[in-house]
Formats: structure tokens, C-alpha cells, sequence
């Protein structure tokens, strides 16, 4: 089941892991997004601390994990093709998952 947060974050947990993204309304607030620094692999994060950046033309924005665990993947193809992130943040733009 996909959870929600005040702050734009989504959540879906299946089997111990969780896979984290932003809202279709986070990236139209935040403006066209140009630059997503990613959180490293094997990191430890707590809930609601700030785990990655994402830069549009209008802002740079913290995203706050929305659980505590472990950071086991990062979406790589960001890194090829930031556009994923604009047009496609509840599905293949998602940020990173995590083993809670």
C-alpha cells in the first residue's frame, strides 16, 4: 500500500522495502526539476531527516525519508535522464528504496 506525507513524499513498502519518490504535486510546486543528488548506498536514515536534495530552476529542496532504515538502492537512471523525475515521479522517477 502507497502512504503519503504533508511534505510530498510517497512510500511503498512490499516485503521489508520500502521504495520512496516524491508527488505529481511536489514537482509542480518545486518547478522543473534539473538535478537530483541521491543518498548514498548502505546509509542509515531515520524518519524525517533529510535523506536527498532535488534542484529545480526555482529551488533546491530537502526530501525527508518518511520511514528509518537502510538505504540499499538509488534510482541510477536519474542520473541519465533527469526528465524521469518531472514526468513520472509516482513511477520510474522514484529516489531510492530502503530495507526498514
Amino acid at each position: 500500500m502507497r502512504e503519503y506525507t504533508d511534505t510530498h513524499e510517497w512510500v511503498e513498502t512490499v516485503d521489508g522495502v520500502a521504495t520512496v519518490g516524491i508527488t505529481t504535486a511536489a514537482v509542480s510546486e518545486i518547478g522543473d526539476i534539473v538535478y537530483v543528488e541521491l543518498p548514498k548506498i548502505d546509509k542509515s536514515v531515520e524518519k524525517g531527516t533529510c535523506v536527498c536534495i532535488v534542484e529545480s530552476t526555482k529551488a533546491a529542496v530537502d526530501i525527508e525519508s518518511p520511514v528509518s532504515g537502510t538505504i540499499i538502492a538509488v534510482n541510477e537512471a536519474l542520473q541519465r535522464d533527469i526528465s524521469l523525475l518531472n514526468k513520472k515521479p509516482e513511477s520510474d522517477g522514484w529516489l531510492f528504496k530502503m530495507r526498514v
